[in-house]
């Protein structure tokens, strides 16, 4: 007995860290296996209709470096999946992409990587801290539509714009009319529009009165059908794949300069008015979006979806923030979770981590073999579509205040909006927005 005492205490010294590799192990590869392969791989481009347009925008406005965000993201995607389990989507901040595109040659990439690594960093420590709840509490939800829907009409005013006049984007202006036909013309840019409403509405429900006819009951299952059918196609890659081929058509000759290779990582050069407004314009905006929907948000909705694989805030909050306060220094397009981009993933087929892992894998392997390359075919992309893309993404950005009901909410909402609009500026509507907020509960605290 007493020989085997050394050996049974050196295996229970042992064991406790072989089994807690053998259990991470196990985890990682549970949390990234296909649940269905067609669905998972339908379900991982659900989400690339917001992530698209606008990358894309910001690499043809602002020389955004397309091949190292590609690698990020990618990344950032596989990371994602073998850690939650989930078809948690990595999508751009919505309203710093607003502010660059909108707002001419002043919101440079300098200010939207200095935004990016601030807003990271105060995620980072709500999360860490455990304030994430607090502040969520604290901030009107009237306030943060608003902030939504200004940023939405931006974007959406911004892709009207692409749509009807030729971009001259090294000067950062319109020039002439569009013309009405051609490779990049307006005809082409409405058949695409007109594609994506077809397609995203198809498989909107309706309610119908029941029928006891059994014709009419098998006529609407085959309806039905048809309808979840086609809203499974994802209509925007398809539109964006239909731009890309255009671009080789527009310029041929751009296949014999073809090289392989990822391109040049650096570290963004910042100054301190980079910093300044870079926490003006982009993070005061951005920080209560990225609170509610990308965090809060996402765990009630995690919740929902994936009974028994709950997010916390806190690891949402600091997984965001890490990422922007790694990926933001070389470059990178400040990136967060998303509950729409969650939603639409599920809805197209995406049910593990896999689904956003293999996504990722995609990214990586572009941005590495052909990030040196991109940035010179999507020179030739047709802006028309650029427009089209973008303005669906604006306005699904919009469509998030639809759940404001009262009239003290509409009205504190539209005054953020309005500020934030005419005023150029964000953040002045958010602080405008919070002190209505604040006067109409002090309002109702006095003469109830």
């Amino acid at each position: 007995m007493e020989s085997q005492n050394p050996q049974t205490s050196e295996n229970l010294d042992s064991n406790p860290t072989s089994l807690s590799m053998d259990n991470l192990v196990h985890k990682v590869k549970s949390n990234l296996v296909f649940r269905s392969k067609w669905a998972e791989l339908n379900g991982a481009m659900g989400d690339l209709g917001t992530y698209i347009p606008i990358v894309l925008a910001l690499t043809l406005a602002k020389d955004l470096n397309l091949g190292t965000t590609l690698i990020f993201t990618g990344v950032y995607n596989m990371l994602t999946g073998a850690i939650y389990g989930i078809p948690l989507p990595v999508q751009p901040m919505k309203s710093i992409a607003a502010v660059a595109i909108s707002d001419g040659p002043d919101f440079n990439i300098p200010e939207v990587m200095a935004s990016g690594i601030c807003t990271g960093a105060i995620l980072l420590v709500l999360g860490a801290s455990g304030l994430m709840q607090l502040v969520y509490k604290l901030m009107p939800l009237s306030v943060v539509r608003g902030i939504q829907l200004s940023q939405g009409l931006a974007f959406t005013m911004t892709a009207v714009k692409y749509i009807r006049k030729v971009q001259d984007f090294s000067k950062s202006k319109s020039e002439e009319n569009r013309h009405w036909v051609g490779l990049d013309g307006l005809i082409l840019a409405i058949v695409c529009a007109c594609f994506i409403i077809v397609i995203n509405d198809a498989g909107k429900e309706r309610n119908e009165r029941e029928t006891s006819n059994v014709d009419d009951e098998e006529r609407n299952m085959r309806s039905k059908r048809i309808k979840k059918t086609m809203a499974n196609i994802p209509s925007a890659f398809i539109v964006f794949l239909l731009g890309v081929v255009l671009a080789f058509i527009r310029k041929p000759a751009v296949v014999k300069d073809i090289k392989f290779g990822p391109s040049s990582m650096e570290v963004v050069q910042f100054t301190s008015h980079a910093w300044k407004q870079g926490f003006i314009k982009g993070t005061i905006p951005q920080l209560p979006l990225s609170i509610l929907n990308s965090v809060i948000a996402v765990c009630k909705l995690s919740s929902d979806l994936f009974p028994g694989k709950e997010l916390s805030a806190t690891s949402v909050s600091i997984t965001v923030g890490l990422m922007n306060l790694v990926g933001c220094w070389f470059g990178a397009i400040p990136c967060c979770h998303g509950a729409g981009g969650l939603a639409r993933q599920y809805k197209f087929g995406g049910r593990s981590g896999g689904c956003v892992a293999i996504l990722g894998v995609a990214e990586l392997v572009l941005g590495l073999v052909l990030g040196t390359f991109l940035v010179r075919i999507l020179d030739w992309f047709p802006v028309g579509i650029l427009g089209v893309l973008l303005l669906f993404a604006g306005i699904e950005l919009a469509m998030t205040c639809r759940d404001t009901n009262s009239k003290g909410e509409c009205f504190v909402m539209l005054i953020c909006t309005a500020v934030s609009l005419v005023g150029s500026s964000a953040a002045l509507g958010f602080v405008c927005g919070m002190v209505v907020h604040f006067l109409l509960k002090l309002r109702l605290y006095l003469f109830k």
